[in-house]
């Protein structure tokens, strides 16, 4: 008896380490260390390959800056995707986001697709929780692969922006951003603001939109999360609170939850000091539930909390 509980034991220890995502790592954030952390990944994207990153709202000096990612994009032939936003700002007319595009210097090294500039279409979803299907770009049917490239920081609504958030209300179209901010309830923009109190719907519905699109490429997208310039704001916000903390490094996975989940365990093992403030990061996490949408994308199957760090820098 006591043979088969030690043999029961060892397979639940082996079964556990299988489970284990791997999050690669490294604390330089350059050019050279994104494109080298793509390739730790071992997996070759070929096709017509998206690279969905937010271009950043005009004024905003915290966006992924072009000349960082360059390498990356191009070791793939990658095309920047991103669709247009449900606020008021320089990215929510196409006209607009074209001249944020423009000033962010994006098109001066990259093609660019606003993915929702004919249209929009409908994709399936399989947490029918709050969802019954998510709104995106139809030009996300031009694509055959995903690099989903995040600007890792907080966010003043879903608590923090990785690469989660950029899956969801980034790939989808105005509409479906309404749709996911409202839990549901709408698919139109005119007063969607109205009908955002359902705060944990909308964390959810994040996560059942990012595992849309993770299932739309049949698991064909890697994700990268870029630690660096991280305020409690997003890239969204025309004037963001300054900078809290100081730069991480570079993580990546082929499992999303993984890796948001690592990054947001580096935020709350840092400690705060007057010169590197993850108090005020833990805080707007905390405030806003945003834990929860690593919590329902695991329990929707869409990856693993479980994670292995792979330290590419030793």
């Amino acid at each position: 008896m006591r043979k088969l509980q030690l043999l029961a034991l060892m397979l639940v220890a082996s079964l556990s380490a299988m489970a284990q995502s791997k999050v690669y790592f490294t604390k330089e954030i350059t050019p050279e260390a994104l494109l080298n952390i793509y390739k730790a990944m071992g997996v070759e994207l070929n096709g017509r390959v998206a690279v969905k990153i937010s271009t950043g709202e005009a004024g905003n000096p915290n966006y992924l800056r072009p000349t960082l990612i360059r390498d990356l994009v191009d070791e793939v032939n990658g095309t920047i995707v991103e669709c247009n936003t449900a606020y008021g700002g320089k990215r929510n007319t196409f006209a607009a986001h074209w001249q944020t595009v423009h000033e962010h210097g994006y098109d001066s090294l990259f093609a660019v697709d606003l993915m929702d500039e004919d249209g929009e279409m409908r994709i399936p979803v399989q947490d029918k929780s709050y969802l019954k299907y998510n709104i995106v770009g139809s030009h996300l049917a031009r694509y055959t692969a995903m690099i989903n490239l995040a600007h890792f920081k907080g966010h003043p609504m879903g608590g923090y922006g990785g690469v989660l958030k950029n899956a969801s209300i980034g790939v989808a179209s105005s509409n479906g951003k309404a749709y996911i901010h409202t839990a549901g309830k709408q698919a139109t923009l005119q007063g969607m603001w109205k009908n955002t109190k359902d705060q944990d719907g909308f964390l959810r519905s994040m996560a059942a939109a990012a595992q849309s699109v993770h299932e739309y490429f049949g698991g064909k997208v890697l994700y990268i999360n870029v630690m660096n310039n991280m305020s409690v704001d997003c890239d969204c916000v025309a004037n963001p609170a300054a900078v809290n903390m100081k730069d991480v490094g570079i993580l990546a996975s082929t499992d999303p939850v993984a890796l948001d989940q690592a990054c947001v365990d580096i935020i709350f093992n840092t400690p705060s000091t007057a010169h590197n403030d993850s108090k005020a990061m833990i805080e707007r996490i905390k405030s806003r539930h945003g834990t929860l949408t690593i919590d329902h994308a695991e329990k929707i199957g869409l990856g693993t909390k479980k994670y292995k760090i792979v330290n590419l820098d030793k």
